[in-house]
Protein backbone atom coordinates (compact mmCIF):
# COMPACT_ATOMS: atom_id res chain seq x y z
CA UNK A 1 0.00 0.00 0.00
CA UNK A 2 1.07 3.67 -0.71
CA UNK A 3 2.09 5.40 2.09
CA UNK A 4 0.63 8.26 0.95
CA UNK A 5 -3.39 8.81 0.95
CA UNK A 6 -2.07 10.09 -2.75
CA UNK A 7 -1.87 6.54 -3.63
CA UNK A 8 -4.48 4.74 -2.39
CA UNK A 9 -7.11 2.66 -4.93
CA UNK A 10 -9.93 4.70 -5.78
CA UNK A 11 -12.52 2.54 -4.65
CA UNK A 12 -11.13 2.64 -1.07
CA UNK A 13 -10.51 6.50 -1.26
CA UNK A 14 -14.39 6.65 -1.97
CA UNK A 15 -15.04 4.36 1.01
CA UNK A 16 -12.96 6.91 3.43
CA UNK A 17 -14.73 9.95 2.08
CA UNK A 18 -18.10 8.34 2.48
CA UNK A 19 -17.08 7.33 6.40
CA UNK A 20 -15.11 10.65 6.90
CA UNK A 21 -11.92 8.53 7.74
CA UNK A 22 -10.45 11.45 5.61
CA UNK A 23 -11.27 13.99 3.10
CA UNK A 24 -10.53 15.29 -0.33
CA UNK A 25 -8.47 17.89 1.10
CA UNK A 26 -6.06 15.43 3.17
CA UNK A 27 -5.90 13.10 -0.01
CA UNK A 28 -4.48 15.91 -2.24
CA UNK A 29 -1.98 17.49 0.58
CA UNK A 30 -0.62 13.91 0.21
CA UNK A 31 -0.12 14.32 -3.64
CA UNK A 32 1.40 17.47 -3.14
CA UNK A 33 3.93 15.67 -0.83
CA UNK A 34 4.72 13.15 -3.33
CA UNK A 35 5.10 15.18 -6.14
CA UNK A 36 7.72 16.72 -3.38
CA UNK A 37 9.22 13.93 -2.34
CA UNK A 38 9.42 12.65 -6.24
CA UNK A 39 10.82 15.31 -7.77
CA UNK A 40 14.12 13.57 -9.30
CA UNK A 41 12.11 11.88 -11.19
CA UNK A 42 11.04 14.60 -13.40
CA UNK A 43 7.59 13.29 -13.66
CA UNK A 44 5.37 16.26 -13.56
CA UNK A 45 5.60 19.71 -15.89
CA UNK A 46 3.21 21.40 -13.89
CA UNK A 47 1.93 21.53 -10.09
CA UNK A 48 -1.37 23.99 -9.37
CA UNK A 49 -1.49 23.66 -5.71
CA UNK A 50 -4.13 26.30 -5.69
CA UNK A 51 -6.38 24.86 -8.07
CA UNK A 52 -6.01 21.29 -6.06
CA UNK A 53 -6.42 22.47 -3.19
CA UNK A 54 -9.79 24.38 -4.19
CA UNK A 55 -11.05 21.17 -5.83
CA UNK A 56 -10.37 19.71 -3.22
CA UNK A 57 -12.29 21.83 -1.18
CA UNK A 58 -15.09 21.88 -3.56
CA UNK A 59 -15.57 17.81 -3.22
CA UNK A 60 -14.93 18.17 0.77
CA UNK A 61 -17.65 20.05 0.77
CA UNK A 62 -19.89 17.92 -1.37
CA UNK A 63 -19.01 14.49 0.94
CA UNK A 64 -19.44 16.64 4.08
CA UNK A 65 -23.38 17.19 2.24
CA UNK A 66 -23.72 13.76 1.28
CA UNK A 67 -24.17 14.43 -2.23
CA UNK A 68 -20.97 13.28 -4.35
CA UNK A 69 -21.57 14.78 -7.89
CA UNK A 70 -20.15 11.07 -9.70
CA UNK A 71 -17.88 7.85 -9.91
CA UNK A 72 -14.92 10.06 -9.41
CA UNK A 73 -15.70 13.14 -6.80
CA UNK A 74 -12.43 14.15 -4.79
CA UNK A 75 -10.13 11.51 -6.84
CA UNK A 76 -6.80 13.38 -7.74
CA UNK A 77 -6.04 12.45 -11.42
CA UNK A 78 -2.60 13.78 -13.05
CA UNK A 79 -3.06 14.73 -16.35
CA UNK A 80 -0.66 14.31 -19.57
CA UNK A 81 0.89 17.22 -20.84
CA UNK A 82 -0.91 17.02 -24.00
CA UNK A 83 -4.37 16.96 -22.60
CA UNK A 84 -5.82 20.20 -23.01
CA UNK A 85 -7.22 21.52 -19.01
CA UNK A 86 -8.91 24.59 -19.11
CA UNK A 87 -7.04 27.67 -17.22
CA UNK A 88 -4.00 25.71 -18.25
CA UNK A 89 -0.92 25.73 -21.11
CA UNK A 90 -0.32 22.67 -23.01
CA UNK A 91 2.88 22.68 -24.14
CA UNK A 92 3.81 19.52 -25.27
CA UNK A 93 7.03 18.63 -24.56
CA UNK A 94 8.19 21.34 -27.12
CA UNK A 95 10.27 24.49 -26.16
CA UNK A 96 8.19 25.42 -29.86
CA UNK A 97 5.27 25.52 -26.72
CA UNK A 98 7.04 27.27 -24.12
CA UNK A 99 5.00 30.32 -24.33
CA UNK A 100 1.76 28.91 -25.07
CA UNK A 101 -1.03 30.88 -23.20
CA UNK A 102 -4.43 28.81 -21.18
CA UNK A 103 -6.81 26.65 -22.79
CA UNK A 104 -10.14 27.90 -22.96
CA UNK A 105 -11.66 24.49 -23.01
CA UNK A 106 -11.68 21.03 -21.52
CA UNK A 107 -10.55 18.30 -24.10
CA UNK A 108 -13.50 15.64 -23.53
CA UNK A 109 -11.61 13.17 -21.48
CA UNK A 110 -11.42 16.10 -19.04
CA UNK A 111 -13.83 17.48 -19.05
CA UNK A 112 -16.15 14.01 -18.41
CA UNK A 113 -13.64 13.83 -15.59
CA UNK A 114 -14.38 17.92 -14.49
CA UNK A 115 -18.15 16.24 -14.47
CA UNK A 116 -17.79 13.27 -12.40
CA UNK A 117 -15.90 15.53 -9.39
CA UNK A 118 -12.47 15.21 -10.24
CA UNK A 119 -9.22 16.63 -8.87
CA UNK A 120 -6.80 18.55 -11.56
CA UNK A 121 -3.77 19.45 -9.57
CA UNK A 122 -1.06 18.60 -12.06
CA UNK A 123 0.72 18.09 -15.73
CA UNK A 124 2.80 15.13 -16.22
CA UNK A 125 6.26 15.22 -18.62
CA UNK A 126 5.82 14.12 -22.40
CA UNK A 127 8.33 14.33 -24.53
CA UNK A 128 8.03 16.53 -27.85
CA UNK A 129 4.47 16.35 -29.30
CA UNK A 130 4.39 12.71 -27.68
CA UNK A 131 6.71 11.45 -30.29
CA UNK A 132 8.23 8.58 -29.48
CA UNK A 133 8.59 5.45 -26.60
CA UNK A 134 10.92 7.34 -23.92
CA UNK A 135 10.05 10.11 -21.93
CA UNK A 136 12.63 13.34 -22.57
CA UNK A 137 12.51 16.47 -24.59
CA UNK A 138 14.65 19.97 -24.50
CA UNK A 139 11.90 21.74 -22.45
CA UNK A 140 11.20 19.30 -19.09
CA UNK A 141 15.09 17.22 -19.53
CA UNK A 142 14.57 13.63 -18.74
CA UNK A 143 11.88 11.68 -16.91
CA UNK A 144 13.40 8.55 -15.08
CA UNK A 145 12.07 5.50 -13.83
CA UNK A 146 10.83 4.99 -9.66
CA UNK A 147 12.41 1.39 -9.96
CA UNK A 148 15.41 2.27 -11.04
CA UNK A 149 16.39 5.94 -11.34
CA UNK A 150 18.87 5.55 -14.01
CA UNK A 151 16.30 3.86 -16.62
CA UNK A 152 13.24 4.96 -18.48
CA UNK A 153 10.16 4.52 -17.48
CA UNK A 154 9.14 4.55 -21.20
CA UNK A 155 6.59 6.63 -22.96
CA UNK A 156 5.53 9.05 -24.04
CA UNK A 157 3.05 8.94 -20.97
CA UNK A 158 5.87 8.16 -18.73
CA UNK A 159 5.46 10.88 -16.49
CA UNK A 160 1.75 9.51 -16.06
CA UNK A 161 3.10 6.68 -15.01
CA UNK A 162 5.60 7.63 -12.49
CA UNK A 163 2.89 9.84 -11.15
CA UNK A 164 0.56 6.67 -10.61
CA UNK A 165 3.22 4.25 -9.67
CA UNK A 166 4.69 6.49 -6.54
CA UNK A 167 1.58 7.44 -5.46
CA UNK A 168 1.26 10.78 -6.64
CA UNK A 169 -2.39 10.06 -8.02
CA UNK A 170 -4.35 6.79 -8.20
CA UNK A 171 -5.38 7.53 -11.93
CA UNK A 172 -3.41 9.56 -14.90
CA UNK A 173 -4.46 10.14 -18.61
CA UNK A 174 -2.29 8.77 -21.31
CA UNK A 175 -2.59 9.13 -24.97
CA UNK A 176 -1.33 5.86 -27.14
CA UNK A 177 -0.38 6.32 -30.88
CA UNK A 178 1.80 3.31 -31.01
CA UNK A 179 2.34 2.26 -27.33
CA UNK A 180 2.28 5.27 -25.17
CA UNK A 181 0.06 4.28 -22.80
CA UNK A 182 1.48 0.57 -22.26
CA UNK A 183 5.18 0.87 -22.60
CA UNK A 184 5.19 3.16 -19.94
CA UNK A 185 2.60 1.00 -17.60
CA UNK A 186 4.79 -2.30 -18.40
CA UNK A 187 7.68 -0.30 -17.58
CA UNK A 188 7.10 0.98 -14.01
CA UNK A 189 4.70 -1.70 -13.16
CA UNK A 190 1.08 -0.28 -13.50
CA UNK A 191 -1.75 -0.94 -15.53
CA UNK A 192 -2.63 0.78 -18.65
CA UNK A 193 -5.55 0.40 -21.23
CA UNK A 194 -5.25 1.90 -24.95
CA UNK A 195 -9.06 1.52 -25.80
CA UNK A 196 -10.65 0.85 -29.41
CA UNK A 197 -10.13 3.93 -31.17
CA UNK A 198 -13.47 6.05 -31.22
CA UNK A 199 -14.13 4.91 -27.97
CA UNK A 200 -13.22 7.72 -25.88
CA UNK A 201 -13.16 10.68 -27.93
CA UNK A 202 -9.82 12.57 -28.51
CA UNK A 203 -10.00 16.17 -30.21
CA UNK A 204 -8.12 17.08 -31.32
CA UNK A 205 -6.41 13.72 -32.87
CA UNK A 206 -3.91 14.47 -35.64
CA UNK A 207 -3.27 10.95 -35.59
CA UNK A 208 -6.77 9.61 -37.05
CA UNK A 209 -7.75 6.72 -34.90
CA UNK A 210 -3.89 5.53 -34.31
CA UNK A 211 -3.94 8.05 -31.68
CA UNK A 212 -6.27 7.18 -28.92
CA UNK A 213 -6.68 8.32 -25.23
CA UNK A 214 -6.79 6.42 -21.96
CA UNK A 215 -6.35 4.93 -18.53
CA UNK A 216 -2.86 4.44 -16.34
CA UNK A 217 -3.71 3.10 -12.96
CA UNK A 218 -2.52 1.04 -9.68
CA UNK A 219 -5.56 -1.62 -10.53
CA UNK A 220 -7.66 -2.97 -12.88
CA UNK A 221 -10.89 -1.90 -11.05
CA UNK A 222 -9.63 1.63 -11.38
CA UNK A 223 -9.13 1.58 -14.83
CA UNK A 224 -12.55 0.01 -15.54
CA UNK A 225 -14.01 3.18 -13.43
CA UNK A 226 -12.35 5.88 -15.20
CA UNK A 227 -13.34 3.95 -18.58
CA UNK A 228 -16.95 4.30 -18.02
CA UNK A 229 -16.50 8.18 -16.99
CA UNK A 230 -14.81 8.98 -20.09
CA UNK A 231 -15.93 6.80 -22.43
CA UNK A 232 -19.16 9.67 -23.46
CA UNK A 233 -19.15 10.25 -27.15
CA UNK A 234 -18.28 14.08 -28.36
CA UNK A 235 -19.09 14.99 -32.09
CA UNK A 236 -16.28 17.17 -32.30
CA UNK A 237 -14.92 13.63 -32.83
CA UNK A 238 -15.13 12.10 -36.23
CA UNK A 239 -14.18 8.54 -35.30
CA UNK A 240 -16.04 8.83 -31.48
CA UNK A 241 -19.02 6.48 -31.17
CA UNK A 242 -22.00 7.25 -29.09
CA UNK A 243 -22.11 6.20 -25.47
CA UNK A 244 -22.62 2.56 -25.15
CA UNK A 245 -23.65 2.90 -20.85
CA UNK A 246 -21.71 -0.13 -20.21
CA UNK A 247 -20.61 -0.92 -16.68
CA UNK A 248 -16.89 -1.80 -17.14
CA UNK A 249 -16.62 -2.42 -13.34
CA UNK A 250 -19.61 -4.50 -12.93
CA UNK A 251 -17.98 -7.04 -15.53
CA UNK A 252 -14.41 -7.52 -13.83
CA UNK A 253 -15.82 -10.58 -11.39
CA UNK A 254 -17.36 -12.87 -14.03
CA UNK A 255 -14.06 -15.08 -14.11
CA UNK A 256 -12.31 -16.38 -17.15
CA UNK A 257 -13.17 -20.36 -17.19
CA UNK A 258 -13.40 -21.56 -20.64
CA UNK A 259 -11.86 -18.02 -22.26
CA UNK A 260 -9.57 -18.77 -24.96
CA UNK A 261 -6.35 -16.92 -25.51
CA UNK A 262 -3.94 -16.98 -28.49
CA UNK A 263 0.05 -16.51 -27.28
CA UNK A 264 2.55 -15.05 -29.18
CA UNK A 265 5.39 -14.25 -28.09
CA UNK A 266 7.07 -12.55 -31.05
CA UNK A 267 4.23 -12.32 -33.41
CA UNK A 268 6.29 -13.15 -36.07
CA UNK A 269 9.38 -10.78 -36.19
CA UNK A 270 10.14 -9.52 -32.51
CA UNK A 271 13.34 -10.52 -30.86
CA UNK A 272 11.81 -11.12 -27.41
CA UNK A 273 14.82 -11.01 -24.42
CA UNK A 274 14.16 -14.78 -22.21
CA UNK A 275 13.58 -13.20 -19.18
CA UNK A 276 10.72 -11.21 -20.91
CA UNK A 277 9.35 -14.64 -22.32
CA UNK A 278 9.80 -16.28 -19.24
CA UNK A 279 7.59 -14.14 -17.59
CA UNK A 280 4.98 -14.06 -19.88
CA UNK A 281 4.89 -17.98 -20.16
CA UNK A 282 4.46 -17.96 -16.21
CA UNK A 283 1.67 -16.01 -16.97
CA UNK A 284 0.01 -17.97 -19.57
CA UNK A 285 0.59 -20.93 -16.85
CA UNK A 286 -1.29 -18.58 -14.25
CA UNK A 287 -4.69 -18.30 -16.51
CA UNK A 288 -4.47 -21.65 -17.62
CA UNK A 289 -4.95 -22.25 -13.89
CA UNK A 290 -7.95 -20.36 -13.77
CA UNK A 291 -9.47 -22.30 -16.63
CA UNK A 292 -8.61 -20.39 -19.69
CA UNK A 293 -7.63 -22.16 -22.67
CA UNK A 294 -4.02 -20.67 -24.01
CA UNK A 295 -2.36 -21.75 -26.95
CA UNK A 296 0.20 -20.71 -29.38
CA UNK A 297 -1.05 -18.83 -32.34
CA UNK A 298 0.91 -17.96 -35.78
CA UNK A 299 0.97 -14.46 -36.43
CA UNK A 300 3.45 -12.42 -39.10
CA UNK A 301 3.26 -8.74 -38.94
CA UNK A 302 7.06 -7.96 -40.10
CA UNK A 303 5.07 -6.34 -42.88
CA UNK A 304 3.54 -3.88 -41.19
CA UNK A 305 6.51 -2.08 -40.05
CA UNK A 306 6.65 -0.05 -43.51
CA UNK A 307 3.15 1.17 -42.95
CA UNK A 308 3.26 2.04 -39.36
CA UNK A 309 6.41 4.26 -39.92
CA UNK A 310 5.16 6.11 -43.09
CA UNK A 311 1.81 7.13 -41.10
CA UNK A 312 3.90 8.09 -38.29
CA UNK A 313 6.26 10.51 -40.59
CA UNK A 314 2.86 11.76 -42.46
CA UNK A 315 1.30 12.54 -38.61
CA UNK A 316 4.35 14.12 -36.97
CA UNK A 317 5.08 16.05 -39.73
CA UNK A 318 1.75 17.27 -40.17
CA UNK A 319 1.37 18.51 -36.64
CA UNK A 320 5.16 20.09 -37.35
CA UNK A 321 3.38 21.87 -40.38
CA UNK A 322 1.79 23.96 -38.20
CA UNK A 323 4.71 25.53 -36.19
CA UNK A 324 6.21 28.80 -37.86
CA UNK A 325 9.26 27.94 -39.75
CA UNK A 326 11.19 30.14 -37.94
CA UNK A 327 10.48 27.56 -34.37
CA UNK A 328 11.50 24.03 -36.75
CA UNK A 329 15.22 24.57 -34.98
CA UNK A 330 13.83 23.93 -31.60
CA UNK A 331 12.42 20.82 -32.39
CA UNK A 332 14.56 18.32 -31.47
CA UNK A 333 16.56 16.68 -34.51
CA UNK A 334 14.92 13.18 -34.48
CA UNK A 335 11.42 14.42 -34.50
CA UNK A 336 12.39 16.89 -37.35
CA UNK A 337 13.64 14.25 -39.39
CA UNK A 338 10.42 12.92 -39.64
CA UNK A 339 10.07 15.61 -42.14
CA UNK A 340 12.61 14.34 -44.44
CA UNK A 341 10.86 10.70 -44.36
CA UNK A 342 7.46 12.42 -45.48
CA UNK A 343 9.01 14.57 -47.80
CA UNK A 344 10.26 11.40 -49.75
CA UNK A 345 6.42 9.77 -49.73
CA UNK A 346 3.67 9.43 -52.39
CA UNK A 347 0.14 10.08 -52.09
CA UNK A 348 0.30 6.27 -53.46
CA UNK A 349 2.83 5.61 -50.59
CA UNK A 350 0.18 6.81 -47.40
CA UNK A 351 -2.58 5.27 -49.51
CA UNK A 352 -0.63 1.69 -49.08
CA UNK A 353 -0.11 2.30 -45.44
CA UNK A 354 -3.35 3.02 -44.56
CA UNK A 355 -4.72 0.03 -46.73
CA UNK A 356 -2.51 -2.30 -45.02
CA UNK A 357 -4.18 -1.11 -41.57
CA UNK A 358 -7.36 -2.64 -42.85
CA UNK A 359 -5.53 -5.51 -44.19
CA UNK A 360 -3.91 -5.95 -40.78
CA UNK A 361 -7.31 -5.97 -39.31
CA UNK A 362 -8.42 -8.10 -41.08
CA UNK A 363 -6.01 -10.64 -40.16
CA UNK A 364 -6.08 -10.21 -36.41
CA UNK A 365 -9.67 -10.94 -37.50
CA UNK A 366 -9.23 -14.65 -38.38
CA UNK A 367 -7.48 -14.58 -34.79
CA UNK A 368 -10.48 -13.49 -33.07
CA UNK A 369 -12.60 -15.83 -34.62
CA UNK A 370 -10.97 -18.43 -32.63
CA UNK A 371 -10.17 -16.85 -30.05
CA UNK A 372 -11.34 -14.17 -27.35
CA UNK A 373 -8.33 -12.35 -26.35
CA UNK A 374 -4.41 -12.47 -27.77
CA UNK A 375 -1.68 -12.70 -25.46
CA UNK A 376 2.00 -11.20 -26.23
CA UNK A 377 4.88 -8.99 -24.34
CA UNK A 378 3.75 -5.67 -24.08
CA UNK A 379 7.59 -5.26 -24.99
CA UNK A 380 10.58 -7.49 -26.05
CA UNK A 381 12.70 -5.35 -23.79
CA UNK A 382 12.44 -3.94 -19.29
CA UNK A 383 13.55 -0.56 -18.77
CA UNK A 384 16.85 0.55 -20.78
CA UNK A 385 18.99 3.81 -20.21
CA UNK A 386 17.12 6.93 -19.28
CA UNK A 387 18.08 9.62 -22.15
CA UNK A 388 18.59 7.04 -24.96
CA UNK A 389 16.04 6.25 -27.83
CA UNK A 390 16.69 2.86 -28.35
CA UNK A 391 18.58 0.15 -25.59
CA UNK A 392 20.51 -1.14 -28.51
CA UNK A 393 20.74 1.31 -32.12
CA UNK A 394 22.00 -2.18 -33.59
CA UNK A 395 19.13 -4.02 -32.86
CA UNK A 396 16.79 -1.71 -32.68
CA UNK A 397 17.47 1.36 -34.55
CA UNK A 398 14.76 3.14 -34.05
CA UNK A 399 12.36 3.03 -31.09
CA UNK A 400 9.57 1.65 -32.82
CA UNK A 401 11.68 -1.33 -33.20
CA UNK A 402 11.92 -2.36 -29.79
CA UNK A 403 8.61 -2.07 -29.30
CA UNK A 404 6.90 -4.54 -32.06
CA UNK A 405 4.22 -5.54 -29.97
CA UNK A 406 2.45 -2.52 -29.09
CA UNK A 407 2.06 -0.25 -32.81
CA UNK A 408 0.21 -2.89 -34.55
CA UNK A 409 -2.98 -2.31 -32.51
CA UNK A 410 -3.07 0.79 -32.84
CA UNK A 411 -2.96 0.33 -36.66
CA UNK A 412 -5.84 -2.00 -36.08
CA UNK A 413 -7.82 -0.39 -33.67
CA UNK A 414 -8.23 -2.81 -31.04
CA UNK A 415 -7.93 -2.63 -27.56
CA UNK A 416 -4.97 -3.65 -25.58
CA UNK A 417 -3.71 -3.46 -22.12
CA UNK A 418 -0.17 -3.90 -20.27
CA UNK A 419 -0.38 -5.77 -17.14
CA UNK A 420 2.96 -6.39 -14.26
CA UNK A 421 3.67 -10.07 -14.82
CA UNK A 422 7.16 -10.19 -13.11
CA UNK A 423 10.19 -8.96 -12.89
CA UNK A 424 13.63 -8.96 -14.79
CA UNK A 425 17.08 -10.21 -12.75
CA UNK A 426 17.51 -6.32 -12.16
CA UNK A 427 14.22 -5.65 -10.27
CA UNK A 428 12.29 -4.41 -13.29
CA UNK A 429 8.83 -4.72 -13.85
CA UNK A 430 7.49 -7.00 -16.91
CA UNK A 431 4.54 -6.21 -18.37
CA UNK A 432 1.88 -8.62 -20.40
CA UNK A 433 -0.16 -7.60 -23.33
CA UNK A 434 -3.38 -8.45 -23.22
CA UNK A 435 -5.40 -7.46 -26.62
CA UNK A 436 -9.56 -7.71 -27.36
CA UNK A 437 -12.04 -7.71 -29.78
CA UNK A 438 -13.05 -3.83 -30.82
CA UNK A 439 -15.13 -2.89 -28.31
CA UNK A 440 -14.86 -5.75 -26.19
CA UNK A 441 -13.29 -3.71 -23.21
CA UNK A 442 -15.03 -5.88 -20.98
CA UNK A 443 -12.91 -8.77 -21.80
CA UNK A 444 -9.59 -7.49 -21.48
CA UNK A 445 -10.33 -5.82 -18.24
CA UNK A 446 -12.01 -9.32 -17.30
CA UNK A 447 -8.90 -11.43 -17.92
CA UNK A 448 -6.74 -8.62 -16.96
CA UNK A 449 -8.74 -7.96 -13.10
CA UNK A 450 -8.46 -12.08 -13.08
CA UNK A 451 -4.75 -11.93 -13.54
CA UNK A 452 -4.27 -9.17 -10.85
CA UNK A 453 -6.11 -11.18 -8.16
CA UNK A 454 -3.93 -14.41 -8.67
CA UNK A 455 -0.78 -12.42 -9.10
CA UNK A 456 -1.57 -9.12 -7.11
CA UNK A 457 0.51 -6.15 -9.15
CA UNK A 458 3.88 -4.85 -7.28
CA UNK A 459 4.00 -1.36 -6.27
CA UNK A 460 6.96 0.60 -6.83
CA UNK A 461 9.05 0.74 -3.79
Amino acid sequence: MSEYLSGYSVSKLLKGYERREFSPVDVIQDAFKAIDAQQPLNAFCLVDRQLGLDMALASEKRWREGRPQGLLDGIPVAIKDTCTVKGWPTRFGSLTQGSAGSAEEDQPIVARMRESGAIFFCKTSTPEFAWKGITDSRLTGVTRNPWLRDRTPGGSSGGSAVAVAVGAAPLATGADGGGSIRIPAGFTGIYGLKPTAGLVPSYPSPLGTMAVVGPLSRNVHDAALMLEVISQGDARDSFSVPARNLSYVEALNAGIKGMRIGLSLDLGFGCTDPEVAEAVLGAADCFRSMGAVVDVVELDLRDMREAFQVLWAVGFTEILGRLPKRELHKVEPELRSQMDIAGRLSGMDVQHARRMCRVLSARLQNTFESHDLLMTPTTPVTAFEAGLLTPDSSRFPNWWDWTPYTWPFNMSRNPAASCPCGFSGEGLPIGLQLVGRWFDEETVLRASHAFEQARPFPLAR
